[in-house]
């Protein structure tokens, strides 16, 4: 544990407490991608099986099952509480695309050829693609609300720290964790865009928008 390991943590949980809020005031997921929301789902899920096998501290059990709920609550507030004002019509990116290669992927590239190990590494890919059909909402509809752009921010800034994080733990321990690592940075660059528009627009007070696709 170090601190970049820390605030990653503390910023993710953050960007979840966020949606969820955002969600829970205006009674209302407009702008929000379901999609994204279950491919985070999935990945805490085959992530975190662990709890039932490994015990490494309080704090490791307690992130796992607090990120698990709010995954699922989001999902069912999404599709259950809320779906009469959820985007369908926008939320159309197709999960195939992402779920098809990591499938493929996670049992060619892994560490050890076991159920748990292909699914923690399934969720390490997954997670880096899993932002994109709420990217593409966004670029449909040419524009985000603030607070859904707040969410993205600090679901960015989590990676970049954790990009940190692996950067400290060579430098002290020199462990280096490949597939995590270059994971990491595959989903930080795709935040790159998205993190030049916050600075230069949400934080002056304007309204994140993009171009419409033709």
């Amino acid at each position: 544990m170090n601190v970049f390991r820390i605030l990653g943590d503390l910023s993710h949980l953050l960007a979840m407490i966020l949606l969820l809020g955002k969600i829970w005031r205006s009674k209302c997921c407009s702008g929000i991608s379901g999609k994204s929301q279950i491919l985070f789902a999935l990945v805490f899920t085959t992530r975190y099986l662990d709890l039932f096998t490994n015990f490494i501290s309080i704090y490791n059990t307690v992130m796992k099952v607090v990120f698990l709920l709010c995954a699922y609550v989001t999902v069912y507030m999404i599709y259950g509480k809320f779906r009469k004002t959820f985007d369908s019509e926008n939320d159309t990116f197709r999960l195939e695309f992402l779920l098809v290669p990591v499938i493929g992927l996670s049992f060619l590239e892994n560490y050890s050829f076991t159920p748990l190990e292909i699914l923690w590494t399934f969720s390490i890919y997954l997670e880096s693609v899993a932002i994109l059909p709420q990217l593409f909402m966004i670029s449909k509809t040419g524009e985000a609300e603030t607070i859904t752009t707040h969410y993205l921010f600090f679901l960015g800034l989590y990676r970049a720290l954790y990009l940190a994080n692996w950067i400290r733990r060579y430098q002290t321990e020199n462990f280096y964790d490949q597939i995590a690592v270059v994971s990491g940075v595959v989903q930080t660059i795709f935040y790159c865009d998205f993190f030049y528009l916050y600075v230069t627009k949400v934080l002056k007070g304007k309204k994140l928008s993009l171009p419409m696709p033709i």
